[in-house]
């Protein structure tokens, strides 16, 4: 579909909705509700308050809240000036905290006081070293965090550094004189080219990355991809990712901002809640992660929910048979680098068997090709090798990374994905290079083939597999190795798990080591990434 007749930056995309849906709801949680005009109104009135504090085109701002319509303003306040969002994971600990805020160059951070018991103002004062004694009347200046001057505690805070939230924003501006007008004139200097949020990766086996998008690549992109994963100005779509992650702002509340749409959300996910919010809500769309389907379906609310407005879902275990995808069906790839999916096809339109498995074709404007992850040569069709993109929604870089050690000489981006292209161009996504499992019959496996057959079983909820080092094996080879996390209420029984297991896959490819575990038991980023060094150590101590 063309992209509609407007700038693709923040300030015109918040102009243009703000003034075609202004009534509309644009955010439902368990207990507040945002219109489209409430969202221009207050986060016009933040913008004014950040201009008055010295926030200019190109400034880092950190956003720490949970998924709320405090995120909303926040986002829309920072970024409609051309000032540079940088969303904040909610479960970061002081290292990961103070980390952030370094890498990032945060000259302003807006943050609540606490969420789900995580004490932020406390976190902060052990994050930064002299901060506790710091005076919200003059800019911090603290060697730890050399860019950042200002904390901005959007809720109850009695601490000397922390300057207030949206509403003291609101008043000093207007004590100030700065009105509408002034906002309006500094939104047009911001060019589709200019940065606007930097979104970190987990950092699940190395420091997380800072990746850097445009305006023009967010708006324009979180626009496309509607017509893939089709949504429609009477949608409301449940969405249990979190905001700070790329895929929960860009399919997510980007994708309902640009049709007028309604998202509901929570703070964090509750399966119980997220049940009552999708049926009082008449949700027509459910997006989340397949386990959390799992979680939904298991719930004792779920007998008694009404589900029946639902249309699409990303959980299908937990909707009437009617709502799932078929069978054979396209998945979409995305990360981060790409501003979320860089392949993508209808997942409601079924294909034929050819397809099983496939992720799709490449986006319009999006192209890719395998390469030899050896030597960068092409490779032809059904071969398997390197995925590398490049396009027009690709990352302006990694922060504080330059340009030749991002892209190849010709633009390209090498993923570090696996995967192989059939004659069509459609995509076949087998797992991460690095993930590789090297088994001693010198046939290479892939986890995430694996970790589809166990979840796929109906007594297990969760599957994470790696490779440990095979004792009988030739140094450097490995055996596939799992930890399982069963369904609520069910007794896995190992034996009959490989069992199964052989039926669907290759012997070489059944775990020589099943872990029958809880979640509390693995070892996960604060971002819900396993830790997968981490992992395999836990395994090979059970490697009998």
């Amino acid at each position: 579909m063309p992209f509609p007749d407007l700038v693709p930056t923040m300030p015109s995309l918040i102009s243009s909705v703000a003034e075609r849906f202004g009534p509309h709801p644009l955010l439902v949680t368990g207990d507040e509700r945002l219109t489209y005009a409430e969202a221009d109104e207050r986060s016009r009135d933040v913008a004014a308050g950040l201009l008055d504090q010295g926030v200019t085109k190109g400034d880092h701002l950190g956003i720490l809240m949970p998924n709320s319509a405090d995120w909303v303003v926040a986002f829309l306040a920072v970024t409609r000036i051309g000032a540079v969002a940088v969303p904040v994971n909610t479960f970061v600990q002081p290292r990961e905290l103070a980390w952030q805020l370094r890498h990032a160059d945060v000259a302003h951070l807006l943050c609540h006081p606490s969420f789900l018991g995580h004490d932020y103002v406390d976190r902060l004062e052990n994050a930064i070293p002299g901060l506790e004694t710091a005076d919200h009347k003059l800019p911090l200046h603290l060697p730890d965090v050399p860019r950042l001057r200002h904390i901005a505690v959007w809720g109850p805070c009695d601490r000397s550094w922390a300057r207030g939230g949206e509403t003291d924003l609101a008043a000093e501006s207007r004590a100030a004189g700065l009105d509408g007008s002034f906002v309006t004139a500094v939104e047009s200097t911001v060019t589709p080219a200019d940065p606007v949020v930097i979104v970190y990766t987990s950092g699940s086996t190395a420091e997380p990355k800072g990746i850097v998008h445009s305006h023009g690549a967010l708006v324009r992109h979180s626009y496309n991809l509607t017509f893939t994963y089709v949504t429609r100005g009477d949608d409301v779509m449940f969405t249990s990712m979190p905001f700070f992650w790329i895929g929960g702002l860009v399919t997510g509340l980007l994708a309902v901002v640009h049709h007028g749409a309604t998202i509901v959300t929570q703070p964090a996910f509750d399966a119980g809640e997220a049940l009552q919010l999708m049926e009082r809500e008449r949700a027509t769309i459910a997006q989340g992660w397949p386990h959390q389907g799992k979680s939904l379906l298991e719930h004792p609310r779920h007998a008694t929910t009404d589900l029946s407005s639902l249309r699409r879902t990303s959980m299908p275990d937990f909707v009437p048979e009617s709502a799932r995808p078929p069978a054979i069906s396209s998945m979409a790839l995305g990360m981060t680098e790409a501003c979320s999916c860089h392949t993508n096809f209808d997942p409601y339109v079924p294909l034929d068997e050819a397809k099983r498995g496939t992720f799709g074709p490449s986006i319009e404007g999006l192209e890719h090709k395998i390469v030899d992850p050896a030597t960068g040569e092409s490779l032809p069709p059904g071969e398997e090798g390197e995925i590398c993109v490049r396009g027009y929604s690709m990352m302006l870089g990694r922060y504080k990374v330059e340009r030749q050690d991002t892209f190849d000489a010709d633009g390209w981006y090498h993923t570090g994905d696996a995967g192989r292209l059939d004659d069509e161009g459609w995509l076949f996504f087998t797992g991460r290079l690095g993930d590789l499992i090297k088994t001693s019959g010198g046939v290479n496996v892939t986890p995430a083939e694996v970790e589809a057959a166990l979840t796929a079983l109906p007594d297990v909820l969760e599957a994470y597999v790696v490779g440990v080092p095979d004792p009988n094996g030739t140094a450097g080879t490995q055996v596939v190795a799992a930890a399982v996390v069963p369904r609520a209420g069910t007794d896995l029984d190992v034996d009959e798990v490989r069992i199964r297991l052989k039926a669907d896959l290759s012997a070489f490819k059944v775990p020589k080591v099943i872990w029958p575990c809880t979640k509390t038991d693995l070892p996960f980023t604060d971002s819900g990434k396993i830790r997968k060094p981490a992992l395999a150590t836990l395994l090979a101590n059970r490697l009998g």
